[in-house]
């Protein structure tokens, strides 16, 4: 219910407006208890609008009612008081036109009011609804910017990065003009780009980006580790191949990430060695969710790039090994273990060959590189060939000498048979 003296002082407050609504607006402590605050200011809202009294007076009142309502410092209030005022003014089309900054405004304030409650999914729905490219207002690149990366970062926080990564491309069109000039939203955009990428699942493009915000000056010591730290959680989950042996190298030569709980696993993997179920298993209890889901074969992103990394640390101490055995070494089935295999071999992240008739998988010495197909590149091709070329010399040449002992101590029994 409207409290009576602001009931009285709306009444007075039609002989002259902008004066009224003023002494009104900054009396309010006098004429509104705390606990009918919200009802009053939106009483005053409802009577404003209800009395057409043009562009310039209602535009007028309308700012001091929100710098009040901005002051109360009640979130609950913004959002339950700024929602009516908005909703006020579209319903007015003869001047929703003419209140859109108001209107922004407003909507800031409730997105405000709703990431401090936590709820980032209403944060980023009413923040979407700010104009920002209407012929009716102009907005520099840096407003736009900063309302983008609050939907982006509030869409992350619901763990939405699809979303998060349409309004992501929109703000790379504007950073370039305004990130110099303000590098904190610089910082929040790149962190937003990886988080994206690690909710992707690129984690190589994750684990550099993330390496190298730990290194901006402008966040504390302890969000860098904490940054460096998720470098090595991506880099660990990259695909096994030679571009993760390049990340994991640039970040087990940080000198700070001896000092993280991740670098045991970090260096057992820069180091090409086998990992155990325990290491893998309290290295899981660190990661986030969506680092543990399920891949399309049924297994986790973890769960495959262990195996893959298990793989490669194979390859280092065999030079050949049987399906079953390998199957054994990385937790899985003979066949696969071939497939597994194959694939890697495939898409040019481990040189070998494969003989399916006795089912053994042949390791060759060396990085692969890395470039799709290329497993078997074409100077190991090329090697292959020569090292059969040789066989096949040395097997023609050892058969010629027994030929020619045979001639010398059988020259009877060589004709006949040449003969034959």
């Amino acid at each position: 219910m409207v409290s009576p003296k602001v009931q009285e002082a709306l009444a007075k407050a039609q002989e002259n407006p902008v004066i009224g609504y003023k002494t009104l607006l900054n009396s309010l402590d006098d004429f509104s208890p705390p606990e009918a605050r919200s009802t009053d200011l939106k009483a005053i809202t409802d009577d404003l609008f209800a009395a057409s009294h043009g562009v310039v007076t209602t535009k007028a009142v309308l700012s001091d009612l929100i710098n009040v309502l901005k002051n109360s410092q009640n979130h609950e209030s913004w959002i339950d008081v700024g929602t009516h005022i908005v909703r006020a003014i579209s319903s007015t089309p003869s001047l929703s036109s003419s209140l859109v900054d108001q209107a922004s405004a407003l909507r800031e304030l409730i997105a405000t009011a709703h990431e401090t409650n936590e709820d980032f999914l209403a944060a980023a729905k009413i923040l979407a609804e700010i104009p920002l490219d209407s012929s009716q207002r102009r907005v520099s690149d840096r407003e736009k910017a900063k309302i983008w990366i609050r939907i982006v970062r509030n869409h992350l926080e619901e763990d939405d990065s699809t979303t998060a990564e349409t309004y992501l491309n929109k703000l790379k069109n504007v950073m370039h003009k305004v990130g110099d000039a303000d590098p904190e939203m610089m910082l929040h955009f790149k962190l937003s780009a990886a988080r994206i990428q690690d909710s992707n699942r690129q984690f190589l493009q994750a684990a550099s980006s993330y390496h190298d915000i730990s290194f901006s000056p402008s966040i504390a010591e302890e969000e860098r580790l904490h940054t460096l730290s998720m470098a090595i959680k991506c880099a660990v989950l990259a695909p096994a191949g030679p571009l993760r042996s390049r990340a994991l190298g640039r970040l087990h030569k940080d000198e700070r990430s001896a000092g993280l709980e991740e670098y045991g696993i970090l260096e057992k993997m820069f180091f090409d060695r086998l990992l155990s179920s325990d290491e893998v298993e309290k290295f899981a209890q660190s990661l986030a969710p969506h680092q543990l889901a399920k891949t399309s074969d049924g297994s986790t992103v973890l769960a495959r790039a262990v195996v893959e990394h298990n793989l490669l640390s194979a390859g280092r101490l065999y030079m050949n090994i049987g399906f079953d055995e390998l199957g054994l070494l990385l937790g899985l089935d003979g066949d696969k273990a071939e497939e597994t295999t194959a694939k890697m071999i495939e898409q040019g992240r481990l040189t070998g060959s494969i003989d399916q008739i006795d089912r053994i998988i042949y390791f060759e010495m060396g990085e692969a590189s890395g470039e799709h197909g290329s497993g078997h590149t074409t100077a190991q091709v090329g090697k292959e060939i020569r090292r059969w070329d040789s066989n096949v010399q040395a097997l023609a040449e050892d058969v010629e000498r027994v030929t020619d002992l045979l001639q010398a101590e059988f020259p009877d029994f060589v004709a006949t048979q040449i003969a034959v």
